[in-house]
């Protein structure tokens, strides 16, 4: 029988560490090392301490970033954690040179970068291009929507809440009355009045919670002007649907270049919607290359992909007006797509518990071409009310039954969508008026659905989705630990200069 020399963990040993040994030529800690020290611009860190004369010593900001950027880098978010994987690892002594900051300092750190966030993108930014890992011939735009430290069960309208205050009130009187009862039966049992203590505790901190909220808030609204929930916890935070269900956090929009992913632009925003997001996407991104002294104007030669969440007609006349290069698709973009001609056979079919109501259409009408006369699915005869009808760039023939007809019609319920409507009017549109201008979304539609448009757009997905794909995967940066916009907004950032940084590790000249 084979035998084997003994071992055991449950033991220590005391080994003399060089931590410049520590890190190895080649991997991810030592790009950051060697970048934090020599590349990057520290001095935007000096306006936040003032003691040079007294206080007590600061922890040096280069040890803070190393120390942040290398735990993003694994997925630790956690100022905690990071702290005890000061005191544990010896990848972060090595980095920390066996500093160990408070969990505090590093939250703070973190917390109030606000006006130093922008400036050590873009000074990454630089040495990414200064490497020639940025392309510029094609950018790829896109969001990731992350949950964020919210409770979407605290997501309503104030009417909602008002309701859900007033339901606690009356848990609260419920306990409270069953309680008073049953001290007057016989002896309290002491274990369940403590637990109804604490019950109406926690209850009457939630009420007292709404009650602050209402107060200091009014209700948010949408785009439309429509009452949209808020969030009592994090009320610049959104309610949006995603990939891995509905969830309450932000949406992480971020510009990629093609040559090698590299992350150009980067906004956290609080809303699911993408159309709004796109004009300051492009201003921003060209204010980054404008900071670093390398472009002006990045979009005059470069093409701008984008899915169909930033298709609009304002945004499409944007670009338009602005002479970008893009290639947005539009929400029919697939339809029109001969290779997607039979992709509707393939999906589930959707369980409808209700059959959708079908109503009579325009081709449901029987029009004579030679005499003009209409019939309805019915069999009566429609009345010429408008040869010259128009709307929206549209001429059209517009005919109009009669309401002795209409009024006792068996098929009244398929052809008039609402109980009051008198009688049934139907136009055949016969063209575009003269003065119809094509629009900008017109525009954008025939440019995509061209060979070498569908050829361009189709790179957006290889393009900016590895970009999500290696920060939510790989990294396992798949939330955000903060809370407010200013503060979400510094951490996806961080998470794109992680990810940059990667990028140069990779893909960047040997150093050292």
């Amino acid at each position: 029988m084979a035998r084997y020399k003994p071992y055991s963990y449950d033991q220590s040993k005391l080994i003399p560490i060089y931590f410049a040994d520590q890190i190895l030529p080649g991997t991810f800690e030592y790009a950051l090392n060697h970048i934090v020290d020599n590349e990057l611009d520290l001095s935007i860190f000096l306006g936040r301490f003032k003691n040079d004369e007294c206080g007590a010593s600061a922890f040096d900001p280069s040890i803070l970033l190393k120390i942040i950027l290398f735990a993003y880098s694994h997925g630790i978010t956690s100022s905690r954690k990071i702290e005890a994987a000061c005191q544990n690892n010896i990848l972060f002594k090595a980095l920390s040179a066996d500093t160990v900051p408070h969990f505090t300092t590093i939250a703070d750190f973190i917390s109030t970068m606000e006006k130093e966030i922008a400036p050590l993108f873009r000074n990454v930014l630089l040495i990414c291009d200064e490497m020639g890992l940025i392309g510029k011939e094609m950018f790829a735009i896109d969001g990731c929507k992350l949950p964020s430290n919210a409770s979407k069960e605290w997501s309503e309208t104030r009417t909602d809440f008002k309701k859900k205050k007033e339901k606690i009130e009356k848990v609260i009187t419920h306990i409270l009355k069953r309680h008073r009862e049953e001290d007057h039966a016989g002896p309290p049992n002491k274990s369940l009045k403590e637990k109804r203590d604490t019950q109406v505790k926690k209850l009457r901190d939630k009420s007292e919670k709404i009650k602050k909220w209402l107060m200091e808030n009014e209700d948010k609204t949408g785009r439309s002007g429509k009452i949209i929930k808020s969030n009592i916890t994090d009320n610049e935070s959104a309610k949006m649907p995603s990939s891995h269900g509905v969830i309450q956090g932000y949406n992480g929009i971020a510009v990629a270049d093609a040559k090698h992913q590299v992350i150009v632009g980067a906004q956290a925003v609080g809303s699911g919607s993408e159309q709004d997001s796109l004009e300051p996407m492009i201003e921003s991104t060209e204010a980054h290359f404008k900071a670093i002294g390398k472009e002006k104007g990045i979009f005059k030669k470069t093409k701008l992909l984008a899915d169909s969440g930033f298709h609009s007609e304002a945004n499409m006349k944007m670009l338009n007006e602005n002479k970008i290069d893009g290639y947005v698709a539009d929400n029919r973009f697939r339809k029109r797509d001969p290779r997607f001609e039979t992709a509707d056979r393939h999906k589930n079919p959707i369980k409808k518990t209700k059959p959708k109501k079908k109503y009579f259409t325009p081709s449901d009408f029987n029009r004579d071409e030679r005499t003009g006369e209409v019939l309805c699915p019915a069999g009566k005869s429609l009345y010429l009310k408008n040869s010259n009808f128009a709307v929206r760039g549209l001429k059209g023939i517009s005919y109009m039954a009669r309401q002795s007809d209409c009024a006792p019609c068996r098929l009244r319920a398929h052809c008039l969508r609402k109980a009051h409507t008198v009688a049934r009017q139907v136009t055949f549109f016969t063209g575009k008026t003269k003065e119809a201008k094509e629009t900008y979304t017109q525009k954008m539609i025939k440019k995509i659905d061209l060979e070498k448009g569908r050829e361009t757009y189709s790179r957006r997905m290889g393009i900016v989705e590895p970009v999500f794909a290696n920060i939510r995967s790989t990294m396992r940066l798949d939330r955000f630990s903060l809370r407010g916009k200013v503060k979400v907004n510094i951490q996806w950032l961080l998470f794109c200069i992680t990810h940059n940084l990667g990028k140069i590790q990779r893909y960047g000249l040997q150093m050292g």
